[in-house]
């Protein structure tokens, strides 16, 4: 069973909820510890879900007013999803030594403690962002009142996240409404931009390349529970045999990440630049960053020096055979070293995406981008597909 606890994080006590095979326990199993997870993931899925549904109420606004107090209920309840996630000191999901968010695991006597696993767990709270226009905020004005009103009284919320408060205004005057901040924003990305970390060749992996040397290992009544990097398939009966999480690239929350740093690009636009590779001396903006994240995915793809296309990886009859070699198959997930397909190869619910990154990035101008703002991408979409339609 699955719960929220007062500040909307979610809890675990025996479900399912999140990334269930990439994390120490099998969340469909009760805890063998007792007690319930503090889960980084869902609750940053629960953030995103309360600004996904405030952008719609926007929308909606327009057309019927009554839409704006949903759209002010949906904003309080990120508001405190954010309070309990970003919470400071043991107890929290934030790492401040390690620079990185961790599920917490709360014991029946009453203690915690973060089981510090560098997986996608801890990557999915920048997904949480959500860039407002100025026009946006002219529809929903009794909304940003009382957001006002909530971060005068309770300023201790920008310490940790992103607020969109009449004094953190961006490019262009735009706001932004965020679980990370600034500088928890750095210290993820330097982790996630490490090549010896998440940053592969073909996208962003499921789990950090460091818990190859490094295997997380809880020991709890005579038995261990391990996780070790795995860049493709599982090696033990966990899971049914199947840990797919702990090493892999997978499509749809690579796709994710990339819409977070274009929102945060939206915000800072060339005030941000970090280094990608981590270690490289070669500084980014975050739309650079989000493109070369998604050129890595396509060169899963495209031939390379040799015509080899890493998605077959060895499978020499898909690599050379002229019936074969040039119908490109889209797997569930990628190996996290050399880009195989592993998995259902007929993946296009989400493998697909991979093509709208291509177009994506392949006539949005960055500067173009940051001066119109978000809707220049989806107007830009719009007239290619019309354009394709006429054809």
């Amino acid at each position: 069973m699955n719960r929220k606890d007062r500040f909307g994080k979610n809890v675990f006590e025996g479900g399912f909820l999140g990334l269930d095979n990439i994390g120490v326990f099998d969340r469909s199993s009760p805890l063998p510890t007792g007690g319930y997870l503090e889960q980084a993931d869902g609750t940053a899925w629960m953030a995103l879900f309360c600004q996904n549904m405030s952008e719609l109420s926007v929308e909606l606004a327009a057309h019927d007013s009554i839409y704006e107090d949903l759209c002010n209920k949906f904003v309080e309840h990120f508001l405190w999803i954010a309070s309990g996630m970003n919470r400071r000191g043991k107890d929290g999901m934030w790492d401040e030594e390690e620079g990185f968010y961790y599920d917490i695991l709360r014991l029946p006597n009453g203690t915690a403690q973060r089981l510090r696993v560098r997986s996608m767990v801890g990557l999915l709270p920048l997904c949480a962002s959500m860039v407002v226009e100025e026009w946006q905020r002219k529809r929903v004005p009794r909304v940003m009142e009382r957001l006002t009103r909530r971060l005068t009284r309770m300023p201790e919320l920008l310490e940790s996240m992103h607020a969109m408060g009449p004094d953190h205004r961006g490019v262009a005057d735009r706001g932004i409404i965020a679980l990370v901040n600034e500088e928890r924003l750095r210290r993820i990305l330097n982790r996630m931009l490490d090549e010896k970390e998440f940053l592969s060749p073909y996208g962003i992996r499921s789990l950090s390349r460091y818990h190859l040397e490094n295997p997380y290992i809880f020991k709890v009544n005579r038995k261990q529970y391990r996780v070790q990097y795995l860049p493709a398939e599982s090696d033990s009966g966990m899971f049914g045999g199947n840990s797919n999480w702990r090493g892999p690239v997978w499509m749809p929350v690579n796709a994710l990440i990339i819409r977070a740093l274009l929102n945060y690009y939206l915000y800072y636009g060339d005030n941000f630049r970090i280094e990608c590779p981590t270690g490289s001396g070669n500084m980014m903006n975050l739309f650079e960053v989000s493109k070369e994240i998604a050129s890595r995915l396509a060169r899963i793809f495209l031939r390379d020096e040799k015509g080899m296309r890493p998605v077959y990886g060895k499978t020499a009859k898909f690599q050379s055979d002229p019936w074969w070699r040039d119908h490109v198959l889209f797997y569930e997930y990628f190996h996290g070293d050399n880009g195989a397909g592993i998995g259902a190869s007929h993946q296009t619910g989400w493998t697909g995406l991979v093509a709208r990154m291509i177009e994506l990035f392949g006539r949005l101008d960055a500067g173009k981008y940051l001066e119109a703002g978000k809707q220049s991408a989806y107007a830009g979409f719009d007239r290619s597909r019309s354009e394709r339609k006429k054809t």
